[in-house]
C-alpha cells in the first residue's frame, strides 16, 4: 500500500478511534453521579440543604463510580460522626499515593540535599488542601464542596484534566459534620417563619461553636487533631484552603491580600505566595465577569491558631474567602442603596485597587454563593497546576533557610526540663508541639546546654528545623506592633489576639538555649505518655498527693466517683520525714484503696506517699462536687469551653438554662459557674420576636434573685471575666471594675498575656504556682470600694470602717505586666489591681474572675483557679 492510500485509509480508522474516546468519556462521566441524583435538588437551589447523612451517601457513591476518586476516613467529630477525607486526581495519580505523600513530606520537612529537591519537585504533585464546612451557619461552603468533588472527578476540560494530572487535591468536603445538621436541621424547622435565617440557639459545634477556628495549634478538639494529623504529619500540602462566609456587605468575597501587620515569625516567602494566589484568583474573577472581589479588609497575617494561618508557621500558602450569602433564602439588594464605601472604608465607585469591579446590587442566591466558591477554587486548583513545580520546590526551600537560621542559633534550641511544677504539662506542651509536626527530642543522659545543666528525660526542641517558624511562634513572646487608626488617634486593633506563648500559658519552663551545645539524644517519634507515678512510703492511714499537677484533679474526681474518701489539708504538714503543702490531697485507705491509687497512678504519672498515721493538720473531706453551669440561649463559646474543661477533669456538671435557675432545687449544687458572657445579654437574652418565644428572654430578675438566694444560703458562685460585672451589679458587691468606662486611648489590651501575683496560701490558690500568665482580653481589674476619708482636698481624722470579708488572690503585678502581645496603659490602670477576688456573701462565697482562666482551653496554668473553689464548696470539716 502506498503512503498515500495508508493516510486516506487511516482517516476513518482515526475518526472511529476518537468517536470511541469520546464515547468513553460521555459514558464515564454519565456512570458518576451528581450530588442532584442523591439531594434530589441542585446544590446551591433556595431554601434546600443537604444533611450529612445524605452527604456521606454521595461520596460513598462517587467513591465507588470513580477511580480518580479515594474516600478515607480520617476519624470522628466530637459526637461520633465520621470524618472524611477525599483524594481526587488522575487514576494513575490515585493508584500512586503513597509515593507523591513521600515526596512532599521530603520536601516539607527539607532534610535532603539541593539535587534531589529540585529532581523530586518535577516528579512530584502539588498537594492542595480544600476545605468546607467549617462554621456551619455559613451554609454554603458545606454543600458547595459535593460539587467541586464531581467536577474534579469528571469534567475533561484540558484545565481539568491539566488539574487532575499535575495536582492531587486532598478535599475535605465538611469540617463540622455535627454542626452543618445542627444548623440545617434549624433552619428547616423555621423555613417559612420570621425566623428561618436566625442562627440556633446553641453552639454549632458541641463544644466551642465559631472557636473551632481558634483551636489549630492546641487540638484540644477531636476535629483539629485528625485534620493537622494530615497537615503536618503525613501529606504537608503546599495550599491549604480554607472556604468561609460572609464578605463585608455588598461585596462578593473577600480573599487575599490579607492586611498588615504580619508576623515577622513567617518566612516572606509565604507572605508573597498568598498575594500570588490571591491575585491569581482576582484575575479568574475579573476574566469571567464576577464583580465585588475585594481584597486587604480586616484579616491580616499576624495571629497564629486559625485554619488558614497556622499553615503559615509551616510553610504552607494558607488562603481564606469569605463569601457572600450564607442562607439558602434569597435576598435583594437595591441598587438605588448602594453605599459609597465597604468594609474598612473601600470606595465603591471603582478607584480602589483592591476593589476595582464593584458589585452593583440586585437579586442574591444561594447559588451565587456556590459559584464565587467553586470559581475560587479553580483558580487555586489551575495555579497550582500550572506551577506545581515551583510550590513544591519553595516549600523546600523555605524549609532550609528555617534549618540553616536554627542551626546558626540565636536561638539554637529550647529545653524542657525533665523536673516542673507539672511534669504532666510539660509532656502536654511536648504532645502539642508534636502534633503540629515539630521535631522533639529527649536526652539520654544528663548534659549542659548555656550555663545550666539538664537532667536525663528533659526535652529538646531544636531550632533547625523546617518548622521554625512555628516552635519560634509557640515558645517566644509575641510582640503585636502598635497601630493606631491614624496618628493619635485610637489602637486598631489585632485580628483575634495578640499573645499566646504557649509556655507561658501552661505554667511550663521551657529555657531558651542561643548556643549550640551536645548530648546524646533519641527522637521523639511518637507522642510521650507519662511514666507511671511511683508509690511509697506506708500506707497505713492514707495516700498523699501533691496538689501541683492538673492531673491530679482528674485523679480526685475518679476516686470520688467510687467512692474512696479523700481529704485536703488547708496548711502543710510533715510526716514520716516528708514535707507536704497546704492543700495536699489525702486519700484515707480503705478496702480497695490501694488499686485505686495504683491505676490512677499508671493513668496519669501521679506519685503518691503513704502515710501510716492520720496528719496533725486539720483535714477537710471533699465530697463529689456537683456543679451547675450556666447556659444562656445566646449561644456562648465560654460557656462551650468552661463545659469541656469541666468534663475533661471529669466533674459531674449540669447545663443550667434561665427556667432551671427558678425551677430547679439549686441548693443540690455545691458551685454554680456563669461563664464569660455580657450582663445584658444574661440578664435579658435573646430580645423578644428576635426568637423563637420558648428562646427568649434571659435569666431576668426572677432568675437573678433565686442566684442570690442560693449564694446566701451557702452556694458558691464563680464568675468570669464580663460575668463578674454582672454578679457586681445584681448582687450589689463592694467591688469596682476600675477599668470600665476607660477609652482605649488611655487603656487597651486586646487579647494578651499579663503577668500576675498569685497568693499561694489562699486554699483558692493551692497548688498554683507563684506568678501565672492571664487570659486577657479587654477584661476586668477589681478594687474593694471603701468609704472615702477625704474630703475638699483634705483627710479625716475618722474611724476607719471594719474590713470587708474579701479575699484578693490574685493581682496583676505591679510592674513587667505585658508577657506576650500588645498593652496600652497597662502601668497605670492594672499596677497591682485584683485579677481574682472571693467575696463573702451571706453564707455563701462568689469568686470574681477577672480574666477568663479557661480562655480556649490554653492557659493550663490558671485551671487549678477553677478546681479549687469547686472542690471548697463540696468540703465538710
Amino acid at each position: 500500500m502506498s503512503d498515500k492510500m495508508f493516510r486516506i485509509a487511516a482517516k476513518p480508522i482515526s475518526f472511529l478511534f476518537l468517536m470511541l474516546v469520546f464515547c468513553s468519556i460521555q459514558a464515564t462521566a454519565q456512570q458518576i453521579p451528581q450530588p442532584s441524583d442523591v439531594f434530589g435538588f441542585e446544590v446551591g437551589a433556595d431554601y434546600k440543604l443537604a444533611d450529612y447523612d445524605q452527604m456521606l451517601e454521595y461520596y460513598d457513591q462517587l467513591d465507588a463510580a470513580s477511580d480518580r476518586v479515594k474516600k478515607i476516613t480520617i476519624g470522628e467529630s466530637v459526637l461520633g460522626r465520621p470524618m472524611l477525607l477525599l483524594f481526587i486526581s488522575s487514576r494513575e495519580n490515585i493508584e500512586n499515593l503513597e509515593k507523591y505523600r513521600e515526596i512532599s513530606e521530603k520536601l516539607s520537612r527539607a532534610r535532603i540535599d539541593d539535587e534531589e529537591a529540585v529532581r523530586i519537585s518535577e516528579e512530584g504533585k502539588a498537594i492542595v488542601w480544600i476545605d468546607g464546612g467549617m462554621h456551619s451557619t455559613e451554609l454554603a461552603h458545606g454543600q458547595m464542596t459535593s460539587e467541586l468533588a464531581y467536577r474534579i472527578a469528571s469534567e475533561e476540560t484540558p484545565e481539568m484534566q491539566k488539574i487532575r494530572d499535575n495536582v492531587i487535591t486532598l478535599l475535605m468536603p465538611v469540617m463540622n459534620p455535627d454542626g452543618l445538621d445542627i444548623v440545617g436541621s434549624w433552619y428547616k424547622r423555621n423555613l417559612g417563619t420570621p425566623f428561618e435565617t436566625t442562627g440556633p440557639p446553641w453552639l454549632y459545634h458541641h463544644y466551642v461553636g465559631h472557636d473551632n477556628n481558634r483551636d489549630w495549634f492546641m487540638n484540644n478538639m477531636p476535629e483539629t487533631y485528625h485534620v493537622n494529623e494530615v497537615l503536618y504529619n503525613e501529606w504537608y500540602p503546599q495550599i491549604v484552603y480554607n472556604h468561609h462566609q460572609t464578605a463585608p456587605s455588598w461585596a462578593r468575597i473577600f480573599l487575599p491580600p490579607f492586611s498588615d501587620p504580619v508576623n515577622p515569625n513567617i518566612h516572606p516567602g509565604i507572605t508573597t505566595g498568598v498575594n500570588q494566589v490571591g491575585s491569581a484568583m482576582a484575575q479568574r474573577f475579573a476574566l469571567e465577569g464576577m464583580p465585588g472581589v475585594v481584597s486587604d479588609n480586616s484579616y491580616t497575617m499576624f495571629w497564629n491558631g486559625g485554619g488558614r494561618t497556622t499553615p503559615y508557621y509551616h510553610n504552607q500558602i494558607g488562603i481564606l474567602t469569605e463569601t457572600a450569602h450564607a442562607t439558602p433564602t434569597p435576598r435583594y439588594y437595591d441598587p438605588e442603596t448602594m453605599p459609597e464605601t465597604i468594609g474598612s472604608g473601600i470606595p465603591t465607585d471603582g478607584t480602589d485597587i483592591f476593589y476595582p469591579d464593584p458589585w452593583k446590587g440586585g437579586e442574591s442566591h444561594f447559588r451565587d454563593a456556590v459559584d464565587y466558591m467553586l470559581t475560587g477554587s479553580m483558580a487555586v486548583l489551575d495555579l497550582s497546576a500550572e506551577r506545581k513545580s515551583q510550590f513544591l520546590h519553595n516549600i523546600y526551600k523555605m524549609g532550609r533557610d528555617a534549618i540553616e537560621a536554627g542551626e546558626s542559633g540565636d536561638p539554637y534550641a529550647y529545653v524542657i526540663p525533665k523536673n516542673q511544677w507539672d511534669d504532666g504539662e510539660a509532656i502536654e506542651l511536648v504532645n502539642i508541639l508534636k502534633q503540629g509536626g515539630v521535631e522533639i527530642h529527649r536526652a539520654e543522659r544528663t548534659f549542659t546546654a548555656g550555663d545550666k545543666q539538664y537532667p536525663a528525660g528533659s526535652f529538646v526542641v531544636k531550632a533547625g528545623q523546617a518548622y521554625r517558624p512555628f516552635v519560634m511562634d509557640m515558645m517566644e513572646p509575641q510582640n503585636y506592633p502598635t497601630r493606631l487608626q491614624y496618628p493619635g488617634g485610637p489602637p486598631d486593633p489585632p485580628y483575634d489576639l495578640a499573645g499566646w506563648t504557649l509556655p507561658m500559658q501552661m505554667g511550663v519552663e521551657a529555657d531558651r538555649i542561643n548556643e549550640s551545645f551536645e548530648f546524646r539524644e533519641s527522637a521523639v517519634n511518637e507522642f510521650v505518655e507519662p511514666e507511671a507515678g511511683e508509690i511509697t512510703g506506708n500506707a497505713g492511714y492514707g495516700y498523699v498527693l501533691s496538689p501541683k499537677p492538673n492531673a491530679g484533679v482528674k485523679a480526685m474526681n475518679r476516686l470520688l466517683a467510687v467512692g474512696e474518701k479523700v481529704y485536703r489539708t488547708q496548711s502543710g504538714f510533715s510526716s514520716g520525714g516528708n514535707e507536704f503543702a497546704a492543700g495536699s490531697i489525702i486519700i484515707e485507705t480503705q478496702d480497695e484503696t490501694e488499686t485505686a491509687v495504683w491505676d490512677m497512678a499508671r493513668m496519669y504519672g501521679l506519685d503518691f506517699t503513704g502515710i501510716s498515721s492520720e496528719p496533725s493538720v486539720e483535714l477537710y473531706e471533699v465530697k463529689r462536687p456537683k456543679v451547675g453551669l450556666y447556659k444562656s440561649w445566646v449561644a456562648n463559646m465560654d460557656e462551650g469551653w468552661t463545659r469541656w474543661v469541666l468534663k475533661e477533669y471529669v466533674f459531674d456538671i449540669d447545663t443550667l438554662h434561665d427556667r432551671d435557675l427558678v425551677e430547679k432545687d439549686l441548693s443540690q449544687y455545691h458551685s454554680i459557674i456563669i461563664p464569660d458572657q455580657s450582663p445584658g445579654r444574661i440578664l435579658n437574652g435573646h430580645p423578644e420576636g428576635t426568637m423563637p418565644e420558648e428562646y427568649t428572654g434571659g435569666m431576668g430578675l426572677e432568675g437573678t434573685l433565686m442566684l442570690q438566694k442560693y449564694v446566701k444560703e451557702g452556694g458558691t458562685l464563680l464568675a468570669f471575666d464580663s460575668a463578674s460585672d454582672f454578679v457586681i451589679s445584681q448582687f450589689g458587691l463592694p467591688v469596682d471594675n476600675v477599668i470600665s468606662g476607660l477609652s482605649n486611648t488611655s487603656f487597651f489590651i486586646p487579647g494578651s498575656l499579663i503577668r500576675a501575683n498569685v497568693s499561694t496560701e489562699n486554699p483558692i490558690a493551692h497548688g498554683v504556682q507563684p506568678e501565672v500568665a492571664t487570659s486577657f482580653s479587654h477584661s476586668r481589674a477589681f478594687e474593694i470600694i471603701k468609704i472615702d476619708r477625704e474630703g475638699e482636698g483634705g483627710k479625716e481624722d475618722i474611724k476607719e470602717a471594719p474590713e470587708l470579708p474579701i479575699d484578693i488572690v490574685v493581682r496583676y503585678a505591679e510592674d513587667d505586666l505585658l508577657m506576650s502581645g500588645w498593652a496600652l496603659g497597662e502601668k497605670r490602670h492594672l499596677s497591682d489591681k485584683a485579677a481574682l477576688m472571693d467575696v463573702k456573701y451571706g453564707e455563701g462565697n462568689v469568686v470574681l474572675y477577672g480574666f477568663r482562666p479557661q480562655f480556649r482551653g490554653q492557659p493550663h496554668g490558671t485551671y487549678k483557679l477553677i478546681f479549687n473553689p469547686i472542690f471548697m464548696s463540696a468540703m465538710e470539716r
